[in-house]
């Protein structure tokens, strides 16, 4: 199996998007995901993990500082806090400053993961109104990575879809359904009893 993770980016439109993208994954998914969706602060759009959670067999977590990477398990931001691949192991949480106006920063992450594990790692930008990710998928195809992008069309909001397809070259543009088959292609087979 080439790949190793799964960094998805969202923004405007995110909370549906991602949720579409969770629901198209097929049964058994291996791979760690880590999710960067721009949110408010606490409680303004409520517990994701939970939210999310409804769409997946995979278990969904909000991310803790120094937390293990876990195969088939999907984590996410919590709100105002920029999540980094600490190691290929674990995850580190961050107050540095915000990037584009965000923390979570889609573009931490994304660099973050790109560094950590190079040409196995799978970056992918959904919907969102700024650039944010496209500098963080540069990063990812930089290192030999996979890079997937929502086909701006189809996005509640496509700049940020659009700002990542101007920045890099990327492996496929798809609707939210397709993205989640690819995945599932690209991830290898599923992984038992899940």
């Amino acid at each position: 199996m080439p790949y190793d993770l799964v960094v998805i980016g969202s923004s405007l439109g995110g909370l549906e998007a991602v949720a579409t993208v969770l629901t198209a994954l097929p049964a058994g998914f291996p791979l760690p995901i880590v999710i960067a969706q721009h949110r408010g602060a606490p409680p303004a759009d409520g517990d994701l993990a939970a939210l999310w959670q409804r769409h997946t067999t995979l278990a969904v977590h909000e991310v803790e500082d120094k937390a293990p990477i876990e195969p088939g398990h999907v984590y996410v931001a919590p709100a105002d806090y920029h999540v980094l691949i600490d190691t290929r192991e674990t995850l580190a949480l961050s107050t540095d400053g915000p990037v584009l106006w965000a923390r979570p920063s889609i573009d931490v992450l994304f660099e973050s993961a790109a560094d950590a594990y190079s040409e196995r790692v799978i970056g992918v930008i959904l919907t969102g109104a700024s650039a944010d990710g496209s500098h963080g998928l540069s990063a990812i195809r930089a290192r030999g990575g996979c890079a997937l992008v929502q086909e701006p069309s189809s996005a509640e909001c496509g700049t940020m879809p659009r700002a990542a397809l101007a920045a890099t070259t990327v492996n496929h543009v798809l609707g939210l359904r397709e993205l989640g088959s690819v995945l599932g292609g690209l991830a290898g087979p599923p992984a038992a009893g899940r």
